[in-house]
């Protein structure tokens, strides 16, 4: 991912130098930008920041940064990890809806692997749903654990992703995480700090 994420962002910098060079050129004649350019220029400028703030979201839940134990904000991990797949449901018209319970802490053995596990449950789901179904997304604490819900309007007849399911099963067990997995659910079961 580090290579990756260098491979992109030198073009992406050499772009925004290039963008200053050509407004600076643009500016020689009169001082300032004509406003018919400004315009462009301001949104090749907002894309370049687009493209390099989903790079930074995105490494967060892909970059293994070595196993550390502790606490962690489970609603924040989940906000986010919706955050990267928003584009998913987008592009297949899912309705996602959400309701995290703010400030829910759990303890994991290895915090730097909640990321890409939550990663995978969402993709899960927005995988079984046909364009126009909807996923759910539940965060809640109960007692001594805290639960992780994400419902999709697969039903019986949508197929898991073998990848998927094999992904989920193995960081489940690696973070000590229950997972129960049936047609249209996957819940996570997580301990509390």
């Amino acid at each position: 991912m580090d290579s990756l994420l260098h491979d992109v962002r030198n073009p992406l910098n050499a772009m925004a130098i290039h963008l200053e060079v050509l407004s600076e050129k643009l500016k020689a004649e009169t001082g300032q930008v004509p406003a018919s350019q400004e315009k462009n220029l301001k949104a090749m400028r907002e894309q370049i920041q687009r493209v390099d703030g989903i790079l930074r979201l995105f490494s967060d839940f892909i970059v293994f940064r070595g196993a550390a134990a502790g606490e962690v904000d489970l609603s924040e991990a989940t906000t986010r990890a919706l955050g990267v797949m928003s584009h998913e449901g987008r592009k297949r018209r899912i309705q996602t809806q959400v309701a995290v319970e703010a400030g829910v802490q759990v303890r994991l053995g290895d915090t730097s692997e909640l990321g890409f596990f939550l990663v995978q449950a969402l993709l899960r789901a927005f995988r079984r749903v046909e364009s126009g179904g909807s996923v759910r997304v539940t965060v809640r604490a109960e007692g001594a654990v805290a639960v992780l819900e994400v419902e999709d309007s697969g039903g019986e007849g949508s197929m898991d992703p073998p990848d998927t399911v094999a992904a989920l099963g193995l960081r489940a067990a690696q973070l000590g995480v229950d997972l129960h997995l049936r047609a249209g659910t996957c819940r996570l079961i997580f301990p509390r700090a």
